[in-house]
């Protein structure tokens, strides 16, 4: 009795852990199939579009190419004696229809056709769908909504149906060969090897499930099916979300329906053995929460493979992403600490950035507590985000075990080299801040790039024509490249500058990676108050004036961060020869603004400037050659005026209304703007501005802002913005908790003086 009590325990068990595998069976097959049909969805939404661009293309393609394929031989006098014009004509016929002309017979029907679709095949490899937000139709809609749920899903989904199309494949090994063992008569009348095999795939069984609880994969599993199926709100929704983050959209439309990209150049042509070498190196995005395009997925591979290099994309291609990815792998191989050196403008961007995209954990090493900083990250690893100034204070790593003998560093330093932990890799920021060998930030980096075994310099400025740059910066790398690369190699063009330096530097333009019309890439750039700023910002808030508070960080322009982060940003559009506006609430910041970058900028384009004046200076700055700048009062600037020259946009601090800022930004991201358009956000951190935008942030309020396109909304921003007022008072008492300042007056209406 007992030993029976005992068997049919085991076979409850058994039946038990045969039904947790068949549960989880299938979460993985419904999850593949919502994924699946969710792809399909998207290529659907994408087909009818994509035939609607080669069509437009293959109607202004002259029927006389048809020649051309032929090489010749067909014969199209009849064709074109019965109205046929352009090829498009042709390849919308049937064979029928061509028959039925005087003088066509099967023999050319059939080599016209064929010659038809080996164009449109052709231009069908060539030509990109364009989502234009401000012309939205049905079908670009489906296509948006398609990709909104992907989207929404997060950088999470990839790994969900990965791990689903793992269990799935191995359950339906395992159950039907488990199945035996669930039940006694199935054992009984199973032979003794099946029923052994079964005995073996429930053990195996046993182990999946219990390791695929371990890692909550069932509930990852089932969130990433909710995900999948949940309906956006409304039919605008997706088109709002789109607008906040349209490369994400953009990268995924190209991974679904692989989107033509000239590879040579989003492989910045690289010889062929750099490229193999790369597309060998594998990319773990075990601690990535961010997808990659492709040519960002090879620059993370490049920084891996070569181990020592400079990545020089254009600004806007997202270096910092392509780092985290690099980064990000490392971390999944064991290593455990990282250092990123860079300006003390963009520090904080930094840490935010490894935060939002990666599971790695960012410490700023800077400030008053920064030995404590660095010695938490000593202890703990991470990713440790300092500045250049306050390297040279740290100390020197210890020497990577995977390490070869580096150069002798740069002596003069003022590094102490007295151990710190070995790092995984060393990421330099801005890298052309330290092309002057003889400055002491370029002799810290020389100590520390000669302790590491895995270096990535990042610089948006063009190497080219800059050879002596390179050669500095290639120095701390690659010593052996700067004989090879001569007294100037930029003078045979960038290929043969890009060949000679290909184990080392990597660049990509805008041009040549980015198909769509166009990306609106937003960076919110965080910089600290300078101690002039905090100043000035106290004394703002304690006066309870909201206006002064948002402005306080241009109150000292020699020492003000936000300034000075703006210099480097119009600095980089300059390098690059792309044509930059900066936007402005207030007349007076843009005045701190014209005169610390010089007369030579456009503007102020203001409210008080007469509308013929404003056109004027619009014309002026688009007909400039190369880089401008044009500086406007977002009320002025924002609305009326077509600003497509212009692909870099700043703007000096965040707005009440967020339409103002839409409407700003809109100006340059419209039809006719033919590259990506960069908006780059000064933000202060722990200020108005911090509050300002989580307030704002609420999905109502974006819903508002963004979404209502009517001509009412256009025309009258306060129809769909809160109580401004409200919203600035809330702020002002807000900061006086914070900060703890007495208030010497009433807070100030968000539209005071």
């Amino acid at each position: 009795m007992a030993r029976g009590t005992v068997g049919g325990g085991r076979m409850a068990q058994a039946r038990a852990l045969y039904e947790d595998g068949a549960r989880l069976y299938d979460a993985a097959r419904t999850l593949r199939a919502d994924h699946a049909r969710a792809l399909e969805a998207v290529r659907a939404a994408h087909a009818p579009l994509r035939d609607a661009y080669v069509a437009e293309e293959l109607g202004s393609i002259p029927l006389t190419r048809l020649k051309d394929v032929t090489e010749g031989r067909l014969r199209l006098a009849a064709v074109e004696a019965a109205g046929f014009a352009t090829v498009r004509e042709v390849h919308e016929a049937s064979r029928h229809t061509l028959r039925q002309i005087l003088g066509v017979g099967a023999q050319t029907a059939d080599q016209a056709l064929a010659a038809a679709r080996q164009i449109a095949r052709a231009v069908e490899e060539t030509v990109s769908v364009r989502i234009d937000v401000d012309r939205p139709e049905p079908r670009t809609t489906a296509l948006v909504t398609a990709l909104y749920r992907l989207v929404e899903a997060g950088p999470d989904l990839p790994r969900a149906v990965e791990s689903a199309e793992r269990y799935e494949t191995r359950l339906a090994e395992l159950l039907p060969a488990a199945r035996p063992a669930t039940g006694p008569l199935r054992l009984a009348v199973a032979g003794r090897r099946r029923r052994e095999a079964a005995r073996a795939a429930l053990a195996e069984l046993r182990e999946l499930t219990a390791e695929a609880a371990g890692a909550d994969v069932p509930l990852r599993l089932a969130q990433a099916t909710a995900d999948l199926l949940r309906e956006p709100a409304s039919e605008i929704e997706p088109w709002v979300d789109f607008e906040v983050r349209s490369a994400e959209y953009y990268s995924l439309l190209a991974e679904i329906c692989a989107q033509p990209t000239d590879v040579a150049a989003a492989e910045g042509f690289v010889p062929s053995e750099v490229a193999e070498r790369v597309h060998a190196q594998p990319l773990d995005d075990t601690h990535r929460r961010v997808s990659l395009r492709g040519y960002q997925a090879f620059g993370a591979r490049f920084a891996l493979a070569q181990r020592r290099v400079v990545l020089g994309d254009e600004m806007g291609l997202g270096k910092t992403v392509q780092a985290i990815a690099a980064l990000a792998h490392l971390a999944g191989e064991g290593h455990t600490h990282f250092l990123v050196v860079c300006p003390a403008g963009v520090l904080i961007n930094w840490t935010r950035e490894v935060d939002a995209r990666s599971t790695l954990r960012a410490l700023p090493v800077h400030g008053p507590d920064r030995r404590d900083a660095y010695a938490e990250w000593r202890e703990r690893g991470g990713v440790a985000v300092t500045t250049f100034d306050v390297l040279h204070t740290l100390p020197s790593p210890e020497p990577h075990p995977e390490s070869e003998p580096q150069p002798e560093p740069v002596s003069g330093s003022g590094s102490r080299a007295d151990g710190g932990p070995p790092l995984g890799l060393l990421v330099v920021d801005e890298a052309h801040y330290v092309k002057n060998p003889e400055t002491r930030r370029a002799r810290s980096v020389a100590v520390w790039t000669a302790h590491c075994d895995r270096v990535l310099f990042l610089t948006g400025t063009p190497m080219e024509n800059r050879v002596e740059e390179f050669r500095s910066l290639v120095r701390h790398l690659r010593p052996e490249l700067v004989a090879e690369l001569g007294d100037s190699p930029g003078a045979a063009g960038p290929h043969a500058f890009r060949r000679a330096v290909a184990p080392a530097y990597l660049r990509r333009n805008q041009k040549d990676v980015l198909n769509e019309l166009p990306a609106l890439i937003q960076v919110d750039e965080w910089e600290e108050f300078s101690a002039a700023d905090q100043e000035a910002y106290r004394a703002a808030v304690a006066a309870g004036n909201f206006m002064a508070m948002r402005r306080a960080a241009y109150a000292d322009p020699e020492k003000s961060a936000k300034l000075q982060r703006l210099r480097e940003l119009v600095a980089e559009a300059a390098a690059n020869g792309l044509k930059a506006i900066v936007f402005s609430y207030f007349r007076d910041v843009l005045t701190v603004v014209q005169e610390a970058l010089g007369d030579d900028v456009f503007g102020p384009l203001s409210g008080d400037v007469p509308a013929a004046r404003r056109q004027r200076l619009v014309d002026d700055f688009t007909a400039a050659g190369g880089h401008a700048v044009l500086l406007c009062q977002i009320e002025a600037g924002g609305v009326g005026l077509n600003l497509q020259a212009a692909s870099v946009v700043v703007l000096c601090e965040p707005q009440i209304k967020p339409t103002l800022e839409h409407q700003a930004v809109a100006r340059a991201h419209r039809m006719g703007q033919v590259r990506a358009v960069q908006v780059h956000r000064l933000l202060a951190a722990d200020s108005v501005d911090d509050r300002l935008l989580r307030i704002l942030r609420n999905k109502n309020r974006l819903f508002d802002a963004y979404a209502r396109r009517s001509d009412t909304a256009e025309a009258s921003p306060d129809a769909v913005d809160v109580s401004d007022d409200g919203l600035a008072r809330r702020i002002v008492e807000e900061e006086q908790r914070r900060l703890a300042v007495e208030p010497r007056d009433a807070p100030s209406p968000a539209h005071g003086p």
